[in-house]
């Protein structure tokens, strides 16, 4: 039997128990939160005067930390490319409307309040050029994005449960950055968010877990592989109007890792926690080919951990058009 036909025969192996994974890991519309609850009620008869605090808190935000949550937001935003992706894996079969397919798009649906959230407080707060924001956030979606994952369930699962995991150390430290500046309302929204984030990188993450139950050699393979090719952010195309595609990402990278909120060393942790999560080191059943990828894997975390501490940040902050020094 094929690889792709061993990887179909997985997923559908799988998707008799996906019903109980919705259950086990997304909220019903009706219980979880919307946007509307942490943001100023405009049906209220206060809300002007609610917007106005919310604009004199978000004065004494620092220039990074705008440009890690613009960034954060367009990412969130660009959420009909994910998905669009993840309806292409191998099993997921949005046609017949299978259980993936419907995992795929109530995912979705949790995840579309993020970009929402953030892009009114955004906007609310006066201090980013939104139009600017706007055109990035369409050319993300426009640009698309190719993780390396091709249509295969295993690689596409090893990296959302990185990809969940990371999401949640970001907007987990917007949260907490924000607390310290005195931006109460703000910190509680992103704090909200990280929690999404990691209940989704549970969720991925578990599905991995099965699957090395049932194929642990290919799915080692399929480990090893996207730690070789690396994790991509998917905001990797990220660019501003005029410029090419990907140009801007490094710079928001780099803001990023400036003011802590997403580094290279996280980039290490979470490998580490992937490995330890999956218990690698106890998988049995391995073919030759296999345990190898398993060594490698072992050692991996040690060796980034090391290539890390040479890198370099810039000390001075690029410009973005999003966000005009001017405004804060």
């Amino acid at each position: 039997m094929s690889i792709k036909n061993v990887r179909l025969e997985v997923m559908q192996f799988l998707e008799k128990r996906v019903d109980s994974f919705v259950d086990q890991y997304l909220i019903p519309v009706e219980e979880i939160w919307q946007p509307s609850d942490f943001l100023p009620n405009s049906e209220s008869d206060n809300f002007l005067e609610e917007v106005k605090e919310l604009r004199e808190i978000s004065k004494d935000l620092p220039y990074d930390f705008w440009v890690a949550m613009v960034g954060d937001m367009i990412t969130e935003e660009a959420l009909p490319t994910y998905e669009n992706w993840l309806m292409e894996v191998e099993g997921v079969d949005n046609l017949e409307r299978n259980s993936w397919a419907k995992w795929v798009r109530q995912w979705t649906g949790e995840e579309n309040r993020h970009g929402d959230l953030l892009n009114k407080y955004i906007y609310l707060s006066g201090r980013v050029n939104m139009r600017e924001v706007e055109m990035t956030s369409q050319h993300l979606i426009n640009d698309g994005f190719d993780i390396g994952t091709g249509r295969d369930p295993y690689k596409n699962f090893v990296y959302t449960s990185f990809q969940e995991l990371a999401t949640y150390v970001s907007h987990n430290r917007v949260s907490q950055l924000a607390k310290g500046y005195g931006d109460k309302k703000l910190a509680k929204m992103c704090k909200m968010i990280a929690g999404d984030e990691m209940r989704h990188h549970h969720a991925y993450s578990h599905f991995v877990s099965e699957i090395f139950k049932v194929d642990p050699s290919e799915m080692m393979l399929a480990f090893e592989y996207m730690m070789k090719a690396k994790i991509v952010m998917p905001a990797h195309f990220l660019r501003e109007s005029g410029q090419q595609i990907g140009s801007a990402f490094e710079q928001f990278s780099d803001s990023a890792q400036r003011i802590g909120v997403y580094t290279a060393n996280d980039y290490v942790d979470i490998m580490q926690k992937l490995v330890e999560k999956w218990e690698i080191d106890k998988i049995v059943g391995l073919t030759p080919e296999a345990e190898k990828a398993r060594d490698y894997l072992m050692k991996l975390p040690a060796r980034m951990a090391k290539v890390s501490e040479r890198i370099k940040i810039p000390a001075e902050s690029h410009i973005f058009k999003w966000v005009e020094p001017a405004r804060l």
